[in-house]
């Protein structure tokens, strides 16, 4: 008789990142050429419990590298584990596992790839240790702040895409002698905010992780003012507050995996600024222009690295880990261990002490 194939399914969970399609590739691409079958689950694990999943080929994938977003879909709603369903009329929320180990029964699906960021690994995680679903992570998001990873991909493209604003507001803020105030994604830890501040020669960078004095960002804009620099540039992490203060949200959104969306510290800064120096201010909000669009070279060939490193792992048995960049080496970490607390940006690290030898203000 002929030998069965081997099986595996990959999905992607939360919200788009650029990289998605370039690490779908190479998992499929890896799987199919040591002769086994892989499924794309659509929409994520709202795929898994509606039974939405797909048989891809090499044709699938063809021609998918550069593009942005995900060609499985996503949601970053869908829990398993407290899936909305409606009932005469409400939404209600019921424990969905059942349906999930049955269809990953009925394809005869041998273990799972969970390409995601902290919730969609969370819930990865949590198949595993209490439903024996085999899984492999990879660490998926522009936040660059999951743990037991030196780089997510993703990260590269959003610190372009936020240096190169920088870039453009800098010509209007010195034509204008104005204040421009980039408002960037990053959550609670301010990785996109330090690398494209540095990167794109800001003045000041408002991070989570630095709580901020109003007085100190002042003092700063206005002795460059003194020195004859009629312009600054500030950037703001979207999570950044002020000291003994709060961050700003923007909106809640009930039954996601984050229901806290941040958003407003740019426009509160912009605002403070320009009543205390009397210098016009303007905050721009980046959004999600960070998320879209091609990754960079970088970010391709880290997420390439990545779907090879997951597809592998499935084939030599190592289940419910993540793969890991650690000093340029691909590796593989528990999963349960990679679920655990964003990673924040060291206060002390040598890249903020980068930025305060070349003068620029932190806040504090």
């Amino acid at each position: 008789m002929e030998n069965k194939k081997r099986r595996f399914a990959v999905l992607t969970g939360g919200g788009d990142c650029p990289g998605l399609n370039a690490v779908i590739r190479a998992v499929v691409k890896t799987f199919l050429q040591n002769d086994c079958e892989v499924y794309g689950v659509i929409n994520g694990f709202n795929g898994l419990v509606n039974d939405n999943l797909q048989l891809m080929d090499y044709a699938a994938v063809s021609g998918i590298l550069p593009r942005g977003g995900t060609i499985l879909g996503t949601t970053n709603r869908d829990n398993p584990f407290k899936f909305a369903v409606e009932e005469n009329g409400e939404l209600v929320y019921k424990d969905m596992r059942e349906k999930v180990l049955e269809n990953l029964q009925k394809y005869d699906i041998e273990a799972l790839v969970v390409i995601g960021g902290d919730g969609s690994l969370n819930i990865g995680a949590q198949l595993a240790r209490e439903c024996g679903v085999k899984v492999v992570g990879v660490p998926k998001t522009i936040d660059n702040d999951l743990p037991c990873t030196e780089r997510t991909f993703g990260f590269d493209t959003a610190m372009a895409m936020a240096t190169e604003a920088l870039d453009r507001l800098h010509t209007t803020a010195e034509s204008h002698h104005r204040v421009m105030v980039l408002e960037v994604m990053g959550r609670y830890a301010g990785w996109i905010a330090l690398h494209s501040g540095i990167a794109g020669g800001a003045d000041v960078i408002l991070l989570p992780e630095i709580p901020y004095k109003l007085d100190s960002v002042i003092k700063k804009i206005e002795a460059r003012k003194a020195a004859g620099k009629s312009f600054s540039i500030v950037v703001a992490a979207e999570g950044a507050k002020p000291e003994g203060g709060e961050m700003s949200v923007a909106r809640m959104v009930k039954g996601s995996f984050e229901p806290i969306r941040l958003g407003g510290i740019g426009e509160k800064v912009a605002n403070a600024i320009e009543e205390a120096t009397g210098i016009e201010s303007r905050c721009t909000v980046l959004g999600y222009l960070q998320r879209g669009g091609s990754p960079t070279p970088y970010d391709r060939v880290l997420s390439t690295r990545y779907g090879v490193a997951a597809a592998e792992a499935c084939l030599r048995g190592e289940y419910n880990v993540m793969v890991s960049l650690y000093h340029d080496q691909i590796v593989t970490v528990y999963i349960q261990k990679a679920a655990s607390q964003p990673r924040q940006v060291p206060v002390d690290s040598e890249i903020i002490r980068t930025g305060r030898q070349l003068g620029m203000c932190f806040g504090d």
